[in-house]
């Protein structure tokens, strides 16, 4: 009897300890990054035949190399981390996993994806480290400084698609700076989004992320409706390159309608509950986009 007490008080330690390092890099979020830079791989012309082992190792190295990142971020943000709601039960700002843990994790997952994305060649492996510094040490810490941090981390944040283009296709042409393009202005009105929401917890924690000193008021809500209509002439660009066909572009620009109406309704509605319906659409957004484009290849 107390030999099986035993066993499942170690299966809840080691059920916890996988929950919290899954907590610890931010796993939805990474797994929508490495999606993006995944189907970006698959949509490269060379990429012509589907190599499985080649899609998981390129998956797996993206994971660790964003999961070290994220486990950067909240290493440096662990006091903030603390001071705000939605995130006070991270690992390291409740205490459960000490700040060398979280560092030890982050410098062996780290150069481990970087040589695993090395595989397919070297431009890979420089831009995954390249993005990874830049958000957790340009991004990360600019947060407290200006708004700009967001116009900053979305370099990293659309770096992705150039990282899947690269590894496919061995270099960094148009078809990878569409794709990047893409990723880059959809991240404003889904952060800008995120940061209406949550502003009273980013402002307590002194993070400057909305681009109004005020927080919310109307110039924030318009910065989103003009970073939404952008989206719109960015998203024809694959079709005008060849990348895709009529379908994914009817659905690419309904997709992009739909992410401006919301954007309008927030401005119209100044309300928490508008922002929400931004940040959900903005979530369904890009998968959509992406799968779309993935299937026309397939087809083509």
């Amino acid at each position: 009897m107390q030999q099986e007490t035993v066993k499942q008080s170690s299966s809840f330690k080691i059920a916890s300890k996988l929950q919290d390092y899954k907590l610890l890099i931010k796993f939805n979020l990474s797994f929508m990054v490495v999606f993006s830079a995944v189907v970006s791989y698959l949509l490269a012309p060379k990429v012509t035949a589907y190599d499985w082992g080649s899609i998981v190792l390129f998956f797996v190295g993206g994971m660790l190399v964003t999961g070290s990142a994220n486990a950067i971020n909240q290493v440096v943000e662990k006091d903030t981390d603390a001071l705000m709601k939605r995130t006070a039960k991270r690992p390291i700002a409740s205490g459960r996993m000490s700040v060398t843990e979280g560092w030890t994790f982050a410098v062996i997952t780290g150069i481990a994806g970087v040589l695993m994305l090395w595989h397919f060649n070297f431009l890979t492996a420089a831009l995954s480290a390249f993005s990874l510094f830049l958000y957790a040490f340009i991004y990360t810490p600019l947060k407290k400084v200006n708004s700009i941090s967001v116009l900053v981390g979305a370099v990293p944040g659309a770096l992705p698609c150039l990282i899947g283009w690269a590894a496919g296709n061995d270099d960094l042409s148009a078809g990878g700076w569409a794709l990047f393009a893409v990723q880059f202005f959809w991240q404003f009105p889904h952060f800008w989004a995120i940061a209406w929401i949550a502003h009273k917890d980013y402002s307590a924690a002194g993070f400057k992320m909305l681009p109004s000193v005020d927080g919310p008021t109307k110039y924030s809500a318009i910065q989103a409706v003009i970073y939404s209509l952008l989206l719109l002439p960015v998203g024809v660009i694959p079709y005008m390159l060849g990348m895709s066909g009529i379908i994914s572009l009817a659905i690419v620009l309904v997709a992009n309608c739909f992410m401006v109406w919301q954007c309008v309704r927030l401005y119209k509605e100044m309300t928490i509950q508008a922002a929400r319906r931004v940040m959900f659409s903005s979530y369904i957004y890009l998968p959509i986009v992406l799968l779309a484009l993935l299937i026309d290849k397939i087809k083509i």
